[in-house]
């Protein structure tokens, strides 16, 4: 019974994060105002994270520039499989100490499917609006 519920609720969670897919970069750009004392987006420079530019696709934990500073949980995740494709954003940015417990990451997430959407149509344009 509870195999079955949690699996009813993890596809729920993709359900509702595939209703938003697609997103608007612009949008996505506001939404990462959130994001940008940490994180850099535009270009390679990191910040107290690592930056963020041509993240979808990458494998967790292996920006060059961040190597040593990177999370033992997070450099983990990556050596377990973990690449940043439009589905693990998504969890992430949902709930970050959920999708990879023991990061360091401070930021507790973003509630709302849309501005998830719209942040990773930012992160994937490029150019960047």
């Amino acid at each position: 019974m509870l195999r079955a519920v949690s699996s009813a609720s993890i596809l729920l969670l993709a359900t509702s994060i595939a209703a938003h897919a697609g997103g608007d970069p612009a949008l996505g750009k506001k939404v990462f105002n959130r994001c940008i004392a940490c994180h850099e987006a535009a270009t390679d420079r990191d910040k107290i994270g690592p930056h963020l530019h041509g993240v979808v696709g990458r494998t967790a934990g292996t920006a060059d520039s961040f190597l040593g500073h990177y999370s033992e949980a997070m450099k983990s995740a990556g050596a377990a499989g973990l690449v940043w494709d439009e589905a693990n954003l998504a969890e992430y940015l949902k709930a970050p100490r959920l999708k990879v417990p023991g990061n360091k990451m401070a930021f507790g997430g973003l509630a709302n499917d849309d501005d998830i959407a719209n942040v990773i149509a930012y992160l994937k344009a490029d150019p960047k609006p």
